[in-house]
């Protein structure tokens, strides 16, 4: 989900595309929550690791 996030980044900025580079921002925080909470053992989705 983080590496999604960071290549729609750089796509919505190559091609100027606001809406591409507001989905990677939100899949880029969205991934890096999900891996801080599996890293500090919490459950994700079930799930003890997410990465």
């Amino acid at each position: 989900m983080i590496a999604l996030g960071v290549i729609l980044l750089i796509v919505g900025f190559l091609l100027n595309i606001g809406i591409l580079w507001t989905i990677g921002m939100i899949l880029l925080v969205i991934g890096v929550v999900l891996f801080l909470l599996g890293s500090l053992g919490h459950a994700v989705g079930g799930r003890r690791h997410y990465w």
